[in-house]
């Protein structure tokens, strides 16, 4: 797909807020401002800009425990965003959903979800919907490794390929499901071969390199709209901090994090824009610096805005 000036700024200016977003975060769960349980999205930037960048407003993804990057990358509004996790009433869940649970169905978030590969059959269940609906949309389902292993994983894509439903399933395997390395849980270790069962497509992608990662996602979303079923992505990543701020990391060597960093997907943008003067480094420069003004706005509106009131503790609840 053609990367122009504007297309180039949309993707770097989201996967540096989230960047940042996350940074944030992390000094505000240092701080106890923050509190209750979140896991950090920084150093995949890549997958969730460059997979929703391809989808139409109407489209729809589902998310995981890990989920501000998701969020952020639909469109989702950084004051909100921010507000939520603090537990504000300006949240975009009121401030009722927290880190775990953030969702926005007006922009078509289904949610993040506190348990592994909860996201799948919320996914599989909103292309039944919309194929029934006959609406011509797209989900884009995100998941770990770690969710490979579960029934609902093999349940859903199953179900999904029986009824060709129009769903992506992009498995970001940062190569952890928590402390447990994918080689050693997982009996396959190219992940993408789990598709074969169902006779599903499948593909594997950088998921470091955002302009890979867009081309791969447009072209089975493609497929999806065009009514020719789901498929299975499987992009290779890697999560900076812990598991959650309570994980020290010890699993892992400093080469393999030092590897990592210098694959860095925010430094490979850039670079490439920079080289193939698409963007200046002026223009990187600038995007930074505005993008770091509105995380700071975004912290400062979290900060003053109230908590909910306790009477509404019984409000928007579904039985």
């Amino acid at each position: 797909m053609k990367t122009d000036r504007d297309t180039a700024t949309r993707l770097l200016t989201q996967m540096m807020q989230i960047r940042q977003f996350e940074d944030k975060i992390m000094e505000l769960l240092a701080k106890n401002i923050a509190e209750g349980g979140s896991h950090l999205y920084a150093g995949m930037e890549a997958v969730a800009v460059g997979a929703i960048s391809v989808l139409r407003n109407d489209d729809y993804i589902t998310s995981t425990h890990r989920g501000h990057g998701h969020a952020i990358a639909k469109d989702g509004d950084l004051n909100a965003l921010m507000a939520e996790i603090l537990g504000k009433k300006t949240g975009v869940c009121k401030g009722k959903g927290g880190s775990l649970h953030l969702a926005d169905v007006s922009k078509g978030n289904l949610g993040a979800n506190g348990i592994v590969a909860g996201s799948l059959g919320i996914a599989t269940g909103a292309g039944l919907s919309v194929k029934n609906r006959k609406s011509g949309q797209v989900i884009v389902c995100f998941f770990g490794d770690g969710a490979t292993n579960n029934g609902i994983f093999f349940e859903c894509l199953n179900m999904a390929s029986l009824w060709k439903l129009p769903v992506v399933y992009v498995c970001e395997n940062n190569l952890y499901g928590m402390s447990v390395s994918v080689e050693r849980a997982c009996a396959v270790q190219d992940l993408t071969k789990k598709a074969v069962a169902f006779d599903m497509k499948s593909d594997c992608v950088d998921g470091q390199d955002v302009l890979a990662v867009r081309d791969t996602v447009a072209k089975w979303v493609d497929y999806a709209r065009n009514g020719e079923g789901p498929s299975f992505i499987v992009a290779n990543t890697y999560r900076y901090y812990g598991h959650s701020r309570s994980d020290p990391r010890a699993y892992r060597t400093r080469e393999e994090e030092k590897f990592w960093r210098e694959r860095d997907p925010i430094k490979i943008f850039s670079n490439r824009m920079v080289e193939q003067a698409i963007l200046s480094a002026e223009d990187v420069k600038e995007v930074e610096e505005s993008v770091t003004k509105s995380i700071e706005e975004a912290v400062d509106f979290a900060m003053k805005s109230p908590f909910p009131e306790p009477e509404e503790l019984y409000t928007d609840l579904y039985a």
